[in-house]
């Protein structure tokens, strides 16, 4: 008996060779019929014995192509038509798109066979790809995935790449970005100034002889500029960091193969798997320290920032001469996006770069490299961006039309269809004009992919963000969110869980509903609402954004707000330089000049940074707490002292029965420690242990006072980069008997914020947001520290 069967498959199902799978693997079980892409995914209509297509059902869920993801196949019985053979059909373009837009994947090791074949015609060149490798989401278009409307289109296929195109049985079947070395793209060298120097092999190997005479060479690559030098000449880093003005931020280097990987850090077999994947992100690894790299490329610091090559030009760099690891850092000037047309890096690498290594294949979408930490088998975001966006995650209920606009740092948008929420690429802070216009070119164009129109966007609380005006041109209402609110619902959606728990929200800066910077949070809640069960005592931060920037200035201030004339005295000799500038922080402090109000984690990990003499003025982002972690990864005597030794701290009760944690005695005791001369790194234990069981213990507290509460924590903010925060609370919360979530597919820091606020806002009562004739949302608000009710 024969039978007809129409059957949808959505997912991560175009790009990846799903048509040709899906021929061949009808051609092999005798069906006929036709596979089709269109807005919704793929469409297949298949004849044959029913038996056979269910076969064919159970290998379409369980054995997809490498890059696939099949989220759903559908299937429903139509009329039998009488096919004679099964063919792939041109795609339909008509309707609201439904698709999942591929990402870009490292090349394949079939590819890099041929690659480094001498028989083969495409031997040696650098933009070898098939269905299971190479560019996607940087060079489409429009939906859907079809060459026409990608950075291809421009190059016509010879005779040999078409026949293989079309060949259904071929590996480069409808690989969109196919192409040869006659027909394809070419290397071009350029002096910085724009002259070309060089075209195709003669292009690579004089960028390889540069690279290893020390020179700095910019490199396109997938998603944009790098500026690669060797990593190993410490001159080349050195005059890197000078021209681009990092002095100490951590470098990320390439290396040429697993192997060399191997003798320059500690890998396990989860770190090793997540190097070679499909989507290469950079991994932070712990580096030997026989390694022989120059310490300046991650100074102060245990930890290196490694990948390996992901694309077919990154080999062939490695493949002749002596290169073994070449730094490989996003080409942006300070405070920019990461630069992807020729011209901009003409104009803004004139003084780092010594030449330029570019392609005739434009970007048309730029993205910066993944940056992962693997704890356990699980991976730990810093940043989710190339190999995995635009890649959706599941929502826990329906957010069509729903968008939200991120944070004001490392900033990430999310947009949302039916029960998916899409997250954009790392956008960056927003404090340019240039990053403002990223941010909306790939807002605009996302949307326009999937087919949304938004109906509400959320926005962070804060008042002078810039995602504000963003919101307000759309015409649309606003749904303003608090930023920690917003960072325990992104745990919750992460983990899939949909009922209220605890959350622990460590954190840089959050605006908070009383006015006042948050950071230090023990919330209770969901979505739909939240309760502030506890947090920080607050201190004035003297200068605003600059006491950020300079730690120190945060640590005087804390020091004169808490102990009056003795911290004064305390930061005179802490900080001798400083005196004048102290007296004058002392006196903002007093007075509120340009001094808000603070209780967040990041400021006190930076001002005891600081008081440590470890870090006083921050050339990066999280810096001062960084480097304070690592020195507590490094303990003089791991023996000396009580394993669960901790300093003082005291609790004192604010409105609503909202418990305020003073560290003020912990300070004290710290303070002395430092001028008894306990070694600094004891101290740094002493100081992450105690942070760490305060908040074990408020969370325990609040819920044997309310038995009725779930015993569940959610651990998010930027603060849960720390390692040992991480590992010690979980730890502890799990002994006492507590689910505890960590995040596992964004990060626990603001780029993970958008997935919260879009659930949030989903959830928001619409009755509620009619309230505001002008299309804002402020409602939630509750008693101020108190419950937020919506």
């Amino acid at each position: 008996m024969i039978e007809a069967r129409r059957i949808t498959v959505r997912g991560r199902v175009q790009g990846v060779g799903f048509r040709p799978f899906v021929y061949e693997q009808a051609r092999l079980l005798g069906l006929k019929g036709t596979v089709q892409n269109n807005m919704d995914g793929v469409r297949i209509v298949v004849e044959g014995e029913p038996r056979a297509i269910d076969r064919l059902l159970m290998r379409l869920k369980k054995r997809p192509p490498r890059l696939s993801r099949v989220d759903q196949v559908l299937e429903e019985k139509v009329p039998v038509k009488g096919y004679r053979d099964f063919v792939i059909q041109e795609s339909d373009r008509r309707g609201d798109s439904s698709v999942v837009i591929p990402v870009d994947a490292a090349v394949c090791e079939e590819c890099l066979e041929e690659m480094f074949d001498p028989g083969n015609f495409r031997y040696r060149y650098p933009f070898i790809n098939c269905t299971q490798c190479g560019p996607r989401y940087t060079i489409i278009e429009e939906l859907p995935y079809d060459r026409p409307f990608t950075a291809m289109k421009s190059f016509t296929m010879c005779e040999r790449c078409a026949s293989e195109y079309h060949d259904a049985g071929n590996r480069r079947h409808h690989a969109q970005p196919i192409a040869c070395p006659e027909c394809g793209p070419k290397l071009i060298l350029f002096t910085i100034g724009g002259e070309k120097l060089a075209e195709g092999e003669r292009a690579l190997q004089e960028a390889r002889i540069r690279l290893e005479r020390g020179e700095i060479v910019a490199v396109k690559g997938l998603g944009g500029y790098h500026l690669a030098c060797d990593a190993f000449d410490e001159a080349a880093v050195r005059r890197l960091r000078e021209g681009k003005r990092r002095p100490r931020r951590p470098l990320a280097v390439m290396v040429r193969s697993l192997e060399e990987a191997r003798r320059l850090c500690l890998l396990s077999e989860a770190e090793e798997k997540m190097l070679a994947s499909p989507e290469s992100p950079i991994v932070i690894l712990d580096r030997r320290s026989d390694a022989g790299l120059p310490e300046l490329l991650a100074p102060g610091l245990g930890t290196l920032g490694v990948m390996l090559p992901y694309t077919p030009l990154h080999h062939l760099l490695f493949a002749d001469g002596s290169l073994r690891a070449l730094v490989m850092t996003s080409a942006n000037p300070s405070g920019l996006p990461i630069l992807y047309r020729d011209e901009e890096a003409f104009h803004y690498l004139a003084d780092i770069a010594d030449a330029v290594l570019s392609s005739d294949r434009e970007i048309l979408h730029p993205i910066d490299d993944s940056v992962v930490r693997v704890r356990g088998d699980v991976p730990l975001f810093y940043r989710r961006s190339r190999g995995f966006v635009p890649d959706p995650l599941p929502a826990p209920h329906p957010v069509d039309g729903v968008v939200a606009l991120g944070g004001q740092q490392k900033n990430v948008f999310a947009i949302g269809r039916g029960n998916q929420i899409f997250l954009g690429p790392h956008i960056g802070d927003m404090d340019s004009l240039q990053v403002i216009d990223r941010f909306q070119r790939e807002f605009r164009h996302l949307l326009k992919w999937l087919g949304i129109r938004p109906k509400a966007a959320a926005v962070d609380l804060h008042p002078g963000y810039s995602t504000w005006p963003l919101a307000r041109e759309m015409g649309i209402p606003v749904v303003p969110v608090q930023h920690h609110h917003a960072h325990l619902v992104a745990c919750q959606v992460d983990n899939g869980v949909n009922e209220p728990c605890f959350g622990i929200i460590l954190d840089g800066t959050g605006y908070g509903l009383d006015g006042k910077i948050w950071g230090f949070e023990i919330l209770y809640g969901d979505a739909r609402s939240f309760e502030r069960l506890a947090h920080l005592r607050y201190t004035p931060l003297p200068g605003s954004e600059r006491a950020v920037r300079e730690p120190w200035r945060n640590a005087a201030g804390m020091l004169a707000d808490l102990f009056g004339e003795e911290g004064v005295e305390w930061a005179k000799r802490l900080f001798p330089e400083r005196m004048r500038e102290i007296d004058v922080i002392a006196q903002m402090t007093r007075s509120g000049i340009n001094s808000p109000l603070a209780g967040t984690c990041g400021r006190l990990f930076d001002a005891v940074s600081a008081l440590l003499g470890v870090c006083r003025a921050s050339s990066y982002d999280g810096e001062a707490a960084i480097r304070l972690s690592e020195l507590g990864r490094k303990t003089e005597d791991p023996e000396a002292g009580e394993a669960d030794e901790v300093y003082p701290h005291a609790l004192r009760a604010g409105e609503g029965g909202l418990e305020e944690i003073d560290f003020s005695p912990m300070l004290r005791e710290l303070i002395r420690d430092r001028f008894s001369g306990v070694p600094v790194a004891r101290i740094v234990e002493k100081f992450q242990r105690t942070v760490a069981r305060v908040c074990v213990e408020r969370v325990l507290s609040w819920s044997e006072r309310r038995p009725g509460l779930n015993r569940s924590v959610a651990l998010s903010g930027g603060s849960f980069h720390n390692e040992y925060l991480s590992q010690a609370i979980a730890d502890r919360l799990r002994r006492a008997g507590f689910r505890v979530y960590t995040h596992r597919r964004v990060p626990p820091s603001d780029g993970g914020l958008a997935l919260g606020q879009l659930v949030i806002a989903s959830r928001r009562d619409k009755a509620h947001s009619e309230e505001e004739g002008s299309g804002d949302v402020h409602g939630g608000s509750g008693p101020r520290g108190g419950k937020r009710g919506l």
